[in-house]
C-alpha cells in the first residue's frame, strides 16, 4: 500500500480513469458491432448511418487517448471499406435487374 498522500491520490485517480476508459472502449466496440451487423444484414443506409456514429465515437476515443490515432484510422478505414462494398453490391444488382 502507498505511504504518501500524493501516491494514494494517484491510485484513486487511476481507478477512476480506468473505469472511464473501459466504458469508452466498450462504447467504441458497441458502435463497431452495429456497423458490422448492418453490413451483414445488407442494409446500406443503416450501415452508412452506423458508420458515421462509429467514426465519431472512434475519434472521441483517439482524442481521449484510449486508442492510438493509427489504430482508430485503420478501424474507420476497414469499416468504410465494408460499407462501401455493400453499397456497390446494391448498385450492381440494380443494374442487372434494370436490363432484364
Amino acid at each position: 500500500m502507498a505511504n504518501h498522500k500524493a501516491t494514494r491520490k494517484a491510485i484513486r485517480k487511476t481507478v477512476r480513469k480506468t473505469v472511464i476508459n473501459k466504458n469508452r472502449k466498450s462504447r467504441i466496440k458497441t458502435f463497431i458491432k452495429r456497423v458490422i451487423n448492418a453490413v451483414n444484414n445488407g442494409s446500406s443506409k443503416e450501415a452508412s448511418n452506423a458508420l458515421l456514429e462509429a467514426q465519431s465515437e472512434i475519434m472521441k476515443g483517439v482524442s481521449a487517448k484510449v486508442i492510438k490515432k493509427n489504430t482508430g484510422s485503420r478501424k474507420i478505414s476497414r469499416l468504410a471499406k465494408s460499407v462501401k462494398s455493400i453499397s456497390s453490391d446494391m448498385v450492381k444488382t440494380d443494374d442487372f435487374s434494370s436490363r432484364e
